[in-house]
């Protein structure tokens, strides 16, 4: 046997066992992304009507906002008369975030400042503070909606929200935003980072009967009083530094009806400033260990190493380092022609969530049609995250 022989062998056994993590791992993709036609239509800002009103009471939770938090209040006060309240849980700022939303309740008496009590053992820092501002909030108001101080809500958001979660029947609701980029590393990064919650569940609008695959978005967020009283409002989450999807998912365990809507019309949000702090913070949250089992972890990795971070690894060591060693059907070319067939589902898909994106005064901006060269570090940022425990999180130490 020749030394080619012996090559083309271990070529070829190399590329079978690729094959077999991938082609299982491509066919759950696709059969997810074949549910993006049918999704619900992104929320659309509405004009309130008499029965809502007072319907709504906002909590926001702060600590260290002062920076971001002024497009947020001067949004909630362009929203009508279906927002009874709109309190704001201060952490003990120290950086003059009081003092704005005290001027924002000199010309609009709906806000309302508190402080949280000191965090309790067990609890993680923004599911006490929302979990105090639902406490506070009045029993009048049929809903209950957070939303994170970072966010930049357009006129008709609440009215449109609500609306539609009445009219669809949900009793939880939360959306996605339309995520401002500014930076270019940015640009190309969070797009990247954003892909593996998409390959991981159903797009925005597809409503799932599984609990475990059910996603949710605290920056807007959006329960039924009522439901959040029958769970103890944020308690089954206050040890979760991603609250959000566990409090949803332990809502829909319940039985109760939610959802997860394309929210890029009616609200945005600038999260973090550029790459770096894209990474740091936003990635060490984005793999939802603590909203999800330990099989389930290990699924969604093999998932997204066998959908995300492979193909343009595999493509690149065909094509620069070691090119099939034959043009018969073999598994390396068939092996190759599956990863080039993902990197051009994954390309596609930036025509998808590009309306998630507002590039208007973003600095290098066509860099997010090059965000797939960043999969591989994408998904090695939800593996590096899925195995350790965060000891911080927006300026607080946990032990």
């Amino acid at each position: 046997m020749t030394t080619l022989d012996n090559a083309l062998i271990v070529e070829s056994a190399i590329s079978l066992l690729l094959l077999l993590i991938q082609v299982p791992a491509t066919a759950i993709l696709f059969s997810r992304l074949l549910k993006g036609p049918r999704r619900h239509p992104p929320i659309e800002p509405q004009q309130p009507t008499p029965e809502l009103l007072g319907r709504v009471s906002i909590v926001v939770p702060t600590l260290n906002e002062a920076l971001r938090i002024s497009p947020l209040l001067a949004g909630l006060s362009q929203q009508s008369y279906e927002v009874r309240e709109i309190m704001v849980v201060d952490s003990k700022s120290s950086d003059g975030t009081p003092d704005l939303v005290k001027a924002s309740q000199q010309k609009d008496p709906r806000f309302c400042l508190m402080t949280d009590d000191p965090l309790p053992s067990g609890w993680v820092g923004r599911p006490w503070a929302l979990h105090n501002g639902f406490l506070y909030s009045s029993e009048a108001s049929q809903w209950f909606l957070g939303l994170d101080a970072d966010i930049q809500p357009h006129p008709g958001l609440v009215a449109g929200l609500v609306k539609t979660a009445e009219a669809q029947g949900y009793d939880l609701v939360s959306l996605s935003p339309q995520f401002i980029l500014k930076y270019p590393g940015e640009c190309w990064l969070q797009p990247a980072l954003l892909m593996t919650l998409l390959y991981r569940f159903y797009p925005a609008g597809i409503n799932t009967e599984q609990p475990e695959r059910v996603m949710a978005n605290g920056q807007c967020f959006l329960c039924r009083r009522s439901v959040l009283a029958a769970v103890g409002g944020y308690s089954s989450a206050r040890s979760s530094f991603c609250d959000d999807v566990t409090l949803a998912r332990n809502i829909a365990v319940q039985g109760y009806k939610v959802g997860f809507l394309d929210g890029a019309k009616v609200l945005k949000v600038r999260m973090y400033e550029g790459a770096m702090e894209t990474w740091k913070e936003w990635g060490r949250s984005l793999d939802l260990k603590d909203a999800t089992s330990r099989s389930q972890l290990w699924g969604d990795l093999w998932l997204l190493t066998s959908v995300q971070g492979l193909p343009l690894l595999i493509v690149l060591t065909f094509l620069l380092i070691s090119p099939p060693l034959s043009y018969s059907p073999t598994p390396p070319l068939l092996l190759l022609g599956l990863n080039l067939f993902l990197l051009v589902i994954r390309f596609a898909m930036l025509i998808a969530i590009a309306p998630s994106y507002d590039r208007t005064n973003a600095k290098g901006s066509w860099l997010f049609w090059l965000s797939p060269l960043a999969d591989p570090l994408a998904v090695l940022r939800i593996f590096l995250s899925a195995f350790h425990t965060p000891r911080e999180w927006r300026g607080r130490k946990y032990i």
